[in-house]
Parts: structure tokens; C-alpha cells; sequence
């Protein structure tokens, strides 16, 4: 195209410098029959650059055709390529979809467990904290019991000594 536009500026510039010469060979006015050739050899020049003119602008339209219909050629390739494309990339991992599929519900349980794990942590903090409280209540009411048990005893022996002492002083006044 660049270069149609190039050949018309200098077809331009030609027909420019003829009717130049036209007007200097004519403004010296040698004689009637020499006007009259190059009369003749002018015109002839005209209509050899409305030829080369119209051929430039035939082949300009001619370009231009090409070029449009290898456009519509290479917007067609490029449809068939993106469909190809997306049937090979289908055709690469069938279970594509699947795995999508699974991946999405894996990540929505992993935002589930989240707070489920926490909440366990929670509860099993609390759940040894209960644990201790208990084993530790455990040990003092173990403790209590056995002192208890001693005092008991202790408090049998005490009453058992006093229940002799008694006897023996009722056996005595008999």
C-alpha cells in the first residue's frame, strides 16, 4: 500500500514537471509545427500517464481485495484455531471438570473444619482443665477419707479405751 502511495506522488510529480516543460517550450514559441508536435507528444504523455494511472488504481483495488480476503482467510484460521485449542485442552484432562468439582468441595470443608477445629481445641483445653479439677478433687476427697477412716478409728480406740475404763470401774464397785 505504502508503496502504491509512493508511485502516485511520483506519477504526480511527473505530470507537474511536464506541463512545466509544456509551458517553457511553448512560452518560447519556436514554430507552429514544432508547437504542434510536441502538441502531440504531450497529449501522447497525458494519455500514457491516465494509463499507468488506471493500472495503478487497478492494481491499488486489486491489493486491496487480497488483502481483505486473506483477512477474512486468517479470521477464519484463527476460529478454527481457538476451537481446536479448546478441544485439545479438553481432550488433555477429561477429568478436568471432575477434579474442579472436587477441589471446590474440599476447599468448602476446609473452611468448615476451621471452625469445628478451633471449637475441639476449645473443648479439649476445657475438657483437661475438667479433667485436673476432678483428679485433684479426687486426691483431696481420697485424703479426707482417709483421715476420716484414721479418726474413726482413732475416735473406736478412744471410745473402746473409755468403755474398759467404764467396766473396769463398774467391776471394780461390784
Amino acid at each position: 500500500m505504502q508503496q502504491q502511495e509512493e508511485d502516485m506522488e511520483t506519477t504526480g510529480s511527473r505530470e507537474q514537471q511536464l506541463q512545466i516543460v509544456c509551458v517553457r517550450s511553448s512560452s518560447t514559441g519556436s514554430s507552429n509545427a514544432a508547437a504542434g508536435e510536441w502538441e502531440s507528444s504531450r497529449s501522447s504523455a497525458l494519455s500514457l500517464f491516465k494509463e499507468k494511472e488506471e493500472e495503478i488504481e487497478r492494481k491499488k483495488v486489486e491489493v486491496r481485495d487480497k488483502v481483505f480476503s486473506m483477512l477474512g482467510r486468517v479470521e477464519q484460521e484463527s476460529k478454527r484455531l481457538a476451537f481446536i485449542r479448546q478441544e485439545l485442552e479438553v481432550m488433555a484432562d477429561p477429568t478436568r471438570r471432575e477434579v474442579e468439582s472436587i477441589r471446590k468441595r474440599v476447599d468448602k470443608l476446609n473452611r468448615q473444619l476451621k471452625p469445628l477445629g478451633k471449637s475441639c481445641l476449645k473443648k479439649e483445653k476445657e475438657y483437661k482443665m475438667c479433667l485436673e479439677a476432678y483428679d485433684e478433687k479426687s486426691n483431696e476427697k481420697a485424703t479426707l477419707v482417709n483421715r476420716l477412716v484414721e479418726l474413726v478409728g482413732e475416735s473406736e480406740r478412744l471410745r473402746m479405751k473409755k468403755l474398759e475404763e467404764l467396766s473396769k470401774t463398774i467391776e471394780t464397785l461390784y
